[in-house]
């Protein structure tokens, strides 16, 4: 008995060794994880209060709210392709969401490590970015219009709210995987996700108000001290995503899912392909 509990207190300390060894060394594609999200909300945050501010002028100009609602799509999708062709977000991928990082472990192209931190980062992200917005817009940002962009189902109740997310989660995780896996298309992978995010928002926002992201609503939720069902931002996403991830493995196979980037094919390094290609004995007990 004493034997198998050195035992495993050994390999608890070999395990907890590896994955701070690799933390180590991928340290900068979490910082970019965070920076990519908080850069996100900010932008939402301020494109937010410029459309939607009772006292904008924007808001005066356009009084139509569809108008306003195409707009913010084009702006926040505009807002997404820079950061993911970004150098920073072809380095680290621009998972920018903890459901995409949840499916890319799934799929056993992300490494359990790089998963936790990606997506604490992620979270880290979204609630400095709406914070430091909250600072910088004041009680704008906190007007009931805008009120930090939280996410909450529309007028036509918490079903339509949960069904829309799972499906426009699923319609994003089944497009990555398509285009990513498809030569011809995969530099455009970026391109297809930050589409569909613009046309998410300009269409489906009144039904669920258009997450996708867990971090991105649960930073809003935090600074307006709560919001209405919440627990969907929580669930319907990453389900969604799943669900989308296993019909195309079903459809594909598992092995056409080349890597967790977005856009790979560009000069920065790949943790994912490092970690599957050239990790020690230890972290390959991490990743498995």
């Amino acid at each position: 008995m004493i034997a198998t509990a050195a035992t495993a207190a050994v390999e608890h300390a070999s395990k907890r060794a590896a994955w701070l060894a690799v933390a180590r060394r991928h340290w900068p594609e979490y910082a970019i994880e965070a920076a990519g999200l908080g850069l996100f909300m900010v932008a939402a945050c301020s494109f937010a209060t410029i459309l939607e501010f009772p006292g904008s002028r924007a808001r005066l100009v356009l009084p139509d709210p569809m108008v306003r609602r195409a707009l913010m799509g084009l702006m926040m999708g505009l807002t997404a392709t820079v950061l993911i062709y970004s150098r920073w977000g072809m380095r680290s991928g621009a998972h920018f969401n903890p459901a995409v990082t949840l499916t890319f472990w799934r799929l056993g192209r992300v490494a359990p490590v790089d998963a936790a931190f990606y997506a604490l980062a992620q979270f880290a992200g979204a609630y400095a970015g709406v914070a430091l917005m909250a600072v910088v817009l004041g009680p704008p940002l906190a007007n009931p219009p805008v009120r930090f962009v939280v996410t909450a189902p529309g007028g036509h109740g918490t079903l339509v709210a949960f069904v829309a997310e799972l499906a426009i989660s699923g319609g994003l995780m089944l497009a990555v995987l398509l285009f990513s896996n498809t030569p011809r298309l995969a530099r455009l992978t970026g391109v297809a996700a930050a589409t569909l995010v613009a046309l998410y928002i300009g269409f489906e926002a009144p039904l669920s108000g258009m997450s996708m992201n867990p971090a991105r609503s649960a930073g809003s939720a935090w600074a307006a001290h709560g919001a209405p069902g919440q627990w969907i931002y929580f669930v319907a996403p990453p389900l969604g995503m799943l669900l989308a991830a296993e019909l195309y493995v079903r459809a594909r196979g598992a092995e056409h899912v080349f890597c967790a980037k977005l856009h790979h094919d560009n000069p920065t390094r790949c943790i994912f392909c490092e970690s599957r290609r050239d990790s020690s004995p230890e972290e390959r007990h991490v990743q498995s």
